[in-house]
């Protein structure tokens, strides 16, 4: 079918490697049959349905190829390629359906194909027992196209909790890098403090030794005064001490003298 449809060599390659696909699910299927360890079956199924996943992303491109090549087409090949299309989502809705009814012979209902997060409900018995070949192309389609709108809603979902994600990350790490700087600064006038502290201290002892040296000096003045007084005292009281030196700059002290009186002065004719 590939081979007589007009296709891009873009489309060409997505195309064979759903078909690729499509050869691994139905060679895996086969092989589930054969297992009997209810287990191991339940493992190949979710490999299976990663097979499927695929899929569906491969059928997704394929489409916008087809979109994006529509333009250029005639109608008639773009008419044929979205016939392939239907098909490929026929063929793959085939495969879910067959999945379905493993997962209702194993009892195995939480393994969903395109389980991706929350608010995908779980299958009910009767999607389990629908089978592709029951159904129209029409709603096929609408099957397929349903899944792939709710595992778009799911990634948009989980794109924005990567961003909120990321947008909290950013405000944490504003956040500590602000603290770190304000504790930078803390610890800065920390060092500043305690440096001042220090100086202050030694300011502290030298004025106290200052002061010290000051009060020694004022008492040895102190003494000196003294000293000259008690020189000064002796030395007028009793000024025929000759133990005691003249003060330079003292004058010694005047000898008394006697005043004459009328008698002395008859006596003296």
């Amino acid at each position: 079918m590939a081979g007589e449809l007009q296709m891009s060599p873009q489309m060409e390659q997505i195309h064979g490697e759903i078909k690729d696909n499509f050869r691994a699910l139905a060679n895996g299927f086969q092989k589930i049959d054969k297992v009997k360890d209810s287990n191991r079956q339940s493992k190949q199924l979710e490999e299976l349905t990663g097979k499927m996943r695929e899929c569906k992303r491969l059928i997704k491109e394929f489409d916008r190829e087809i979109k994006d090549e529509e333009g250029r087409n005639p109608p008639e090949v773009n008419r044929q390629l979205n016939d392939e299309k239907q098909s490929l989502i026929k063929e793959l809705n085939s495969y879910v359906a067959l999945r379905k009814t493993y997962m209702s012979t194993l009892g195995n209902k939480k393994l969903e194909l395109f389980d991706m997060g929350a608010g995908v409900s779980e299958p009910t018995a009767d999607e389990n027992v629908q089978v592709a070949s029951a159904m129209s192309n029409q709603q096929l389609m609408d099957a397929g196209t349903k899944q792939m709108d709710e595992t778009d809603q799911v990634i948009e979902r989980s794109k924005k909790v990567v961003e909120q994600t990321v947008e909290v990350g950013t405000q944490t790490a504003v956040t500590l890098k602000g603290q770190t700087e304000q504790m930078g600064r803390i610890v800065n006038e920390l060092d500043t403090i305690q440096f001042s502290i220090k100086k202050a201290s030694q300011l502290v002892k030298e004025i106290g030794r200052q002061v010290a040296t000051d009060k020694c000096i004022m008492l040895f003045l102190l003494l000196i005064v003294i000293g000259v007084i008690a020189i000064i005292v002796v030395k007028v009281v009793n000024p025929s001490n000759k133990n005691i030196r003249d003060i330079p700059g003292l004058a010694p002290p005047a000898p008394a003298r006697r005043l004459l009186s009328l008698g002395d002065f008859g006596d003296a004719q």
